[in-house]
């Protein structure tokens, strides 16, 4: 059996010596296309593998009907947008991500941004502090999860909601379950964004809601750019000068943003929720665990598509 590698963002050399230990234990190849640059390379490289890690990499219906052998790709990481699960299903492969192997990155860049932003990003002038403000969780995964336990060791209240997570598991985690993202937004000094990007998320986050926060709100969103009305948000920052947008995955109308609000606007160059030496390491190898287990016992656990 041969495993690709197949990353255009390479993985750190210790992830990929990690994988290649759980890949090779299993008596399995390893083969890696690092940096490639043309979708042709990625077609070539596939067109013999039995299984495939991928990291931000599209795999769409011409990678698999490129990837004759494949049985099984795992996108390492929780999103899992850039594969295409109906094409999956088409060609009898099964398509899986590891949930939970960047949370904690992503949950540790979230407080780091809202601690850059209520220090006025560390302009020298005085700022506020975390501690007693209360933080609105939007989606109670497993990065949700980690924020709030974060963000009570800074002293603050938790709110959350999430349409696919009971309220009592919310509450019984210690966090406080509201009953809509409406009361969300209007009850939280902070909303921090951990849904995907679905028919129904996207620009869901518009100027009504945002426009409903208290005073002095700050809008965090390390979830996908695609969640945000990104003209609705503006409007509604051009007409209260108190809110402030910060986010690790910039807009497409960044350089607007930056000009129109300076002070109160940030982005990071690029997505770095997860850009850690653990995470890293930690997707990479779950997702050469989950390729062994499914090739060698068929566990499926964590499949995405049926």
């Amino acid at each position: 059996m041969k495993v690709l590698i197949a990353t255009e963002k390479p993985f750190a050399a210790t992830a990929v010596q990690g994988i290649r230990e759980v890949i090779e234990a299993a008596g399995y190849e390893l083969a890696l296309l690092e940096k490639y640059t043309q979708k042709s390379e990625l077609l070539e490289a596939v067109s013999d593998a039995d299984a495939l890690i991928v990291r931000s990499d599209k795999v769409d219906a011409e990678v698999l009907d490129a990837a004759k052998n494949l049985k099984i790709v795992v996108r390492a990481g929780a999103g899992f947008d850039n594969l295409d699960l109906e094409a999956a299903t088409a060609h009898n492969v099964v398509a899986m991500n590891t949930p939970g192997q960047n949370s904690n990155a992503v949950a540790e860049l979230v407080m780091g941004m809202l601690v850059y932003a209520v220090r006025n990003f560390y302009n020298g002038k005085s700022g506020s502090e975390l501690m007693g403000k209360r933080l609105g969780i939007l989606a109670f995964g497993n990065v949700g999860r980690n924020v709030a336990r974060i963000a009570k060791g800074f002293g603050m209240e938790v709110s959350a909601y999430d349409a696919y997570c009971p309220a009592q598991a919310i509450e019984e985690a210690g966090v406080h379950a509201v009953a809509n993202q409406e009361e969300l937004f209007a009850t939280c000094d902070i909303v921090s964004l951990h849904i995907p990007a679905t028919a129904e998320t996207r620009k869901s986050i518009n100027a009504a809601l945002v426009g409903s926060m208290k005073p002095g709100a700050i809008l965090v969103n390390t979830a996908r750019k695609e969640v945000i009305d990104e003209e609705g948000l503006m409007k509604i920052m051009e007409e209260r000068a108190d809110i402030k947008y910060v986010t690790d995955i910039m807009p497409d109308a960044d350089a607007a943003f930056a000009e129109k609000f300076p002070g109160r606007y940030f982005s990071t160059p690029k997505k770095m929720g997860a850009q850690t030496a653990e995470a890293n390491a930690n997707a990479g190898i779950a997702a050469a665990k989950q390729i062994v287990g499914y090739l060698k016992d068929g566990i499926t656990k964590f499949q995405l598509n049926r």
